[in-house]
């Protein structure tokens, strides 16, 4: 397989698209954290801190998931440049670099799922236990 300048080009819109969704992510978590933030300023519950523990937790996970996305792009525009320096072996090294740099961010995204799944079902089972709660005084 030939190594060219198109060979690197093609992470850029992939990492593009990523990091808009990274981004869009992390603006929806701020959102949450601050109106999480102003209904505790104005009445406390205690039952929302697994909630907030969960997004200190995503928002984290967020901000290493946009860094490795940045990082593979900056290494993936090495490799451009070790390429049009005549340094066909480096440049390979640097896109392998970028690749795995781009795998870590997604597997990062999946664990950042995952956590998102697990506070959306606290919500779920809050709300279904609402419901039974709500049957069974109806029945009594």
């Amino acid at each position: 397989m030939e190594f060219t300048i198109a060979t690197p080009a093609l992470l850029f819109p992939a990492i593009s698209l990523l990091m808009l969704a990274f981004t869009n992510r992390f603006l929806a978590v701020a959102a949450v954290i601050r109106a999480l933030h102003d209904a505790h300023r104005r009445n406390p519950a205690p039952g929302l801190l697994d909630e907030v523990r969960h997004l200190r937790a995503r928002i984290h996970l967020i901000r290493l998931m946009q860094l490795f996305a940045i990082l593979s792009i900056l290494v993936d525009f090495l490799s451009m440049g070790l390429l049009f320096a005549g340094t066909g072996l480096l440049a390979k090294i640097a896109f392998g670099v970028a690749l795995a740099l781009m795998i870590v961010s997604l597997t990062i995204s999946a664990l950042e799922i995952n956590i998102s799944v697990q506070a959306l079902e606290m919500h779920v089972k809050d709300m279904l236990a609402d419901e039974e709660s709500d049957k069974n005084s109806r029945n009594a």
